[in-house]
């Protein structure tokens, strides 16, 4: 499977590595990070510069991942944006929030009458974004039906274990943590920052 993240200038490092790291270590997916600027060349919030590949380039059925970040207080504002976000969410056949991600996505209007859960020191800001979406304050992730979103900055990579433990199996869940050796969080309820 295509899971492709979607960067731009300001996003949260472990938002993006955690996941991308769970995902390379699982067998059969395949990871591209991306961006819907112009520009290839996308800084995250600690300075760090990345080269992406451009939203023609991936394939748009794959699962999307979107991370949060500094960034995602302006960009709730940006149409244009939002327009290209809400596009990729219709045609993924999942799609992953990470922290203030969710606040992007509920922007788009993509989760209306949706569960949904965000980082809990930005909760109060995320949840003012679009209040059609059922937001659960105490989880670490939720899951409703094809959209998984998480809580803050790590609670992505339990979010993507328990999504490889869904589509795939529990067992390769396990293994992939192991492998990275990280002390997984099984329970989704499970959020000592709520």
């Amino acid at each position: 499977m295509d899971v492709n993240i979607l960067l731009f200038n300001d996003f949260e490092p472990l938002d993006v590595f955690g996941p991308m790291e769970v995902f390379l270590h699982a067998d059969n997916f395949q990871v591209t990070l991306f961006t819907l600027d112009k520009s290839p060349r996308i800084e995250s919030y600690n300075q760090l510069y990345l080269d992406v590949k451009h939203i023609s380039d991936i394939n748009e059925q794959g699962i999307l991942l979107i991370p949060g970040g500094p960034a995602t207080r302006t960009l709730v504002s940006d149409d244009a944006f939002l327009r290209s976000l809400h596009e990729l969410a219709m045609k993924a056949s999942y799609c992953l929030t990470v922290c203030t991600g969710s606040a992007l996505l509920a922007a788009t209007h993509f989760m209306d009458g949706k569960k949904a859960t965000s980082n809990k020191l930005a909760f109060d800001w995320v949840t003012s974004i679009n209040t059609q979406v059922h937001w659960i304050k105490k989880a670490r992730w939720v899951v409703d039906d094809h959209l998984y979103s998480s809580s803050g900055v790590s609670a992505g990579i339990d979010m993507s274990l328990a999504f490889l433990a869904n589509i795939v199996a529990e067992d390769v869940a396990d293994s992939v943590a192991n492998h990275i050796e990280y002390n997984r969080v099984k329970d989704k309820d499970n959020d000592p920052f709520a």
